[in-house]
């Protein structure tokens, strides 16, 4: 049986991805990845769970503006793509294939969809943010058909171009010892030309492209409001036909995203350089991956899923957060610091804002 290499057949080597025939007494093993896939699949869906509840309620106070929606929508993305734990660890169990072709063809496109979702959401966040703050067009993702119609081109444009994982993910029969006979889920594609066409697109316009797109975006969003802050500090006269207005929110907003910019490229980086080594693997045999190293570079990516919301929520509803925690414990709750803003409105006082020069 093929233990840390590629399932060989004839002249070609099929990576098992999540199958791994490692033999006996591994009990122990499996044990500890079904131990971290629960442990990730159960606080994905608490933490994406928590952060729906508190954007849902932020709705019912007062309308969304368009970066939380797609902040929303990256939460839904993120449940998606937890699905994939419970079928991975049957077969880390199994380890031969045993969930159909239906589910080979599924798992992989759904995980891929999702996570395309992901990149693409946060781009978008990026220049809905730097469109916002800069005030090039005013508010013009805020209305409804126009966000609706940016949520359809997301899941709609990820999800033609992962259609080849759909259909060329399937289910490999292949000899083993005994006369007996091993399945795996792997991907056959009809040439290795497609093949690396379709891997370096993907990855290109898929994750380089994007992350381009977002390190501008926050790049030129942190000039903004250095420029703000330096502007209110030396006490600048302004006029609001001649200023850019950075309000604390944009500024709450800004850093939480920014921080799920961060965590993605930290998660997710490994996995798309590991993709490109599979693929490399294909063509050269002397390179191996070992499908266990695979899959804890795939577990720290669900791991994403699970970081997202606790990064967001922290980051943007921190004083939710604290009030929380201190239930949790015990302690009573300062109402003082909590009240900071609704005294502020009723005071009819406007919210603090920075202002720099055009």
């Amino acid at each position: 049986m093929p233990g840390s290499r590629g399932a060989p057949e004839g002249n070609r080597t099929y990576f098992p991805f999540f199958s791994d025939f490692r033999g006996r007494n591994v009990t122990a093993l499996r044990v500890g990845e079904s131990s971290a896939l629960a442990t990730i699949f159960l606080l994905a869906i608490v933490g994406n769970a928590w952060g729906i509840r508190l954007l849902a309620q932020r709705w019912h106070r007062h309308r969304l503006c368009a970066a939380n929606c797609l902040v929303l929508n990256l939460f839904c993305a993120d449940l998606l793509f937890i699905t994939a734990i419970p079928f991975i660890a049957v077969v880390r169990w199994t380890e031969s294939w045993v969930l159909g072709d239906v589910v080979c063809h599924m798992l992989f496109y759904v995980v891929s969809l999702s996570g395309t979702v992901v990149i693409l959401s946060l781009s978008a966040v990026s220049l809905e943010r730097f469109v916002s703050i800069a005030r090039l067009r005013h508010a013009a993702l805020g209305r409804r058909k126009a966000l609706a119609a940016a949520l359809l081109l997301v899941w709609g444009f990820a999800a033609l171009a992962t259609l080849p994982l759909c259909c060329f993910f399937t289910v490999v029969r292949l000899p083993a010892a005994a006369g007996e006979e091993m399945q795996i889920c792997t991907l056959v594609w009809p040439s290795f030309a497609g093949e690396i066409v379709w891997d370096v697109t993907f990855a290109t316009v898929f994750f380089l492209i994007p992350g381009l797109v977002i390190v501008t975006s926050y790049s030129k969003i942190l000039q903004i409001t250095r420029a703000s802050r330096r502007s209110l500090n030396a006490g600048l006269a302004y006029s609001e036909n001649h200023h850019i207005r950075v309000s604390q929110q944009d500024y709450k907003l800004f850093r939480a995203l920014l921080v799920l910019m961060i965590s993605f490229f930290i998660m997710w980086s490994p996995i798309i350089i590991t993709i490109l080594l599979i693929l490399v693997q294909n063509d050269k045999q002397d390179l191996s991956m070992l499908p266990s190293v695979f899959f804890w570079i795939v577990l720290f990516t669900f791991a994403n899923s699970a970081v997202n919301p606790i990064l967001y929520n922290v980051a943007y509803f921190r004083r939710k957060c604290q009030e929380i925690l201190l239930c949790c414990t015990g302690n009573p709750v300062r109402r003082g610091a909590g009240t900071e803003t609704t005294a502020r409105r009723s005071n009819h006082e406007q919210p603090h804002l920075s202002f720099i020069t055009r």
